[in-house]
């Protein structure tokens, strides 16, 4: 496995959040969708979003209410940077150059992957979800 595995266009099957008390959340809702890019010079870009976020009253993206803003925010996941492998300890690590998360511009977005023919899963350290610590399991599809 070398980094041109990487390189493509991966759609969003599946998407949860493990608690350390077992709890699970599927804070993208039970049909997420989603979009992952590699390409062979390093980028990577990544989509997701529930498919029930209510729309604004206005068409106006800077002009929701507080409440249509944060739905609308907390219903979606963007980020975009460059990305290197490290084949031995199995992980993908995204260099962030831009995201929705303020906090994470750049930084470093760390995955541990498998990789078997055209499915990638990508589990996640634990991260702040909802104020407790959750490790997220996704499931992206090659197409």
């Amino acid at each position: 496995m070398n980094h041109s595995d990487f390189v493509g266009t991966f759609t969003l099957t599946f998407a949860e959040y493990r608690y350390a008390d077992g709890e699970v959340k599927a804070i993208y809702g039970n049909d997420p969708i989603g979009m992952l890019m590699y390409d062979a010079a390093g980028h990577v870009a990544i989509q997701i979003m529930r498919r029930d976020r209510p729309n604004f009253a206005k068409n106006d993206r800077l002009g929701g209410t507080p409440e249509e803003t944060k739905s609308a925010f907390d219903g979606y996941l963007a980020y975009f940077g460059t990305y290197t492998v490290d084949e031995e300890k199995h992980t993908v690590t995204h260099h962030l150059q831009g995201a929705l998360l303020p906090n994470w511009v750049d930084g470093d977005q760390a995955r541990f992957f498998e990789l078997t023919g055209n499915r990638l899963t990508l589990q996640t350290p634990p991260l702040m979800i909802g104020n407790r610590e959750a490790v997220g399991h996704l499931i992206w599809q090659k197409i």
